[in-house]
């Protein structure tokens, strides 16, 4: 059963939601105002999805969504009456997955939820993938200057240079990443 919590300024309208959701299969952990500590009840509750109704997101809502994208990293749905282009485009750059305007009914809740869950886990493995390709262009980075370095002090060539950093890495049990880096740094102590 997925855990939800609600931020919601108007108690009433967050009773309801809870009880949509509650019929729907989900478990409420938290209902909360926007102007209580997002951060520490997310800690407290760990809900699986956030969900937020709001009449319109004002700054400060917008910052609390872009707090919780970078250190909470959860699905977040929005529902809200305000379809103003330049805060439906700030807050799904804050990391709100769904943006919904005047959508909150029982019957959509559900799909509204699931799919939020799904552009959410789609946009994990996207980062995840641009962490992983910047990681190993760092790497071929290093590799390429400590190439250029042997290259310069042994007068060889770019492929003696390549079997010369290999080697050393192989000798060390080391990447070849790491193998290069150590040669850097021995370089600037030496310089």
């Amino acid at each position: 059963m997925l855990r939800v919590m609600i931020v919601d300024e108007k108690p009433e309208r967050a009773a309801l939601l809870e009880d949509a959701l509650h019929n729907t299969g989900y478990e409420v952990v938290a209902r909360l105002t926007a102007n209580e500590d997002l951060q520490t009840r997310i800690v407290e509750s760990q809900p699986d999805v956030i969900v937020i109704d709001v009449d319109s997101p004002d700054r400060d809502t917008l910052e609390h969504m872009c707090c919780i994208g970078h250190t909470s990293q959860r699905p977040v749905v929005m529902f809200t009456h305000d379809d103003d282009k330049e805060k439906i485009r700030i807050a799904m750059r804050a990391g709100v997955s769904a943006y919904i305007v005047n959508g909150l009914s029982n019957e959509r809740i559900k799909p509204i939820i699931e799919v939020a869950i799904a552009r959410f886990q789609e946009y994990q493995s996207l980062r995840a993938d641009l962490a992983k390709a910047n990681n190993a262009l760092a790497e071929r980075k290093v590799i390429e200057r400590a190439k250029g370095l042997i290259m310069q002090q042994r007068h060889c060539t770019e492929q003696e240079a390549y079997q010369a950093l290999r080697k050393l890495a192989m000798a060390g049990n080391q990447r070849l990443a790491e193998a290069a880096g150590n040669v850097l740094s021995a370089a600037q102590l030496l310089i």
